[in-house]
């Protein structure tokens, strides 16, 4: 369920250390730029996140109401798992939303967990697929993956159409293995892969 590993900022964000988030250069798409959080981002992020169709397709550790409490603990890196990288996404000079990757560890650190939401003002754009294709690549060279993954909620279609747009295959259903807001869902597996590093 592409959740953006959404949740990353500031001084804190993912387990990298502030030194490597300020060497991630900012990625320059169509529309849009990838960049880092910053402290300054909250007023934009709470504008965005506190949404209850955005929370919907996401994990609950992005909450609706999203609070001021949940975005400052976000930008504090309180939120994200080790071994996260997560940039936010910058439309018209604001954070919009966020996509992220959660790398593997030991035997599985050649893979990583794509997540990612975006601000309802900014859907029926192609601006998810566009993100999700700059993002992508660039993720898999900058931690050397093989396979990068996802799970999309099965109501989620929108999200299920910019993974297949970006070379992702689906790989098969996990059936009952969601229950969010007092009903089940499956949860579809998609997977872009290569068997060589460039």
């Amino acid at each position: 369920m592409p959740d953006a590993r959404a949740d990353g900022v500031g001084s804190g964000v993912g387990s990298r250390s502030q030194r490597e988030r300020a060497l991630t250069p900012p990625l320059q798409g169509d529309g849009f730029q990838l960049r880092p959080w910053r402290p300054d981002d909250l007023e934009s992020l709470l504008r965005h996140a506190n949404d209850p169709d955005v929370s919907r397709g996401l994990r609950d550790r992005f909450p609706y109401p999203y609070t001021r409490a949940d975005g400052e603990a976000f930008l504090a890196g309180r939120v994200l798992a080790p071994g996260t990288l997560n940039l936010a996404i910058e439309i018209d000079g604001q954070a919009c939303g966020s996509v992220g990757a959660q790398q593997g560890v030991a035997e599985r650190g050649h893979m990583a967990e794509l997540g990612y939401w975006l601000g309802q003002a900014y859907w029926g754009r192609g601006l998810m697929t566009r993100v999700v294709g700059l993002f992508a690549p660039w993720v898999m060279d900058e931690l050397r993956l093989f396979r990068l993954q996802a799970g999309v909620v099965d109501f989620n279609l929108g999200s299920a159409r910019v993974l297949e747009k970006n070379g992702f295959q689906e790989e098969g259903v996990d059936r009952c293995a969601i229950y969010k807001r007092g009903e089940l869902h499956d949860l579809r597996r998609f997977a872009r892969v290569r068997t060589q590093l460039p």
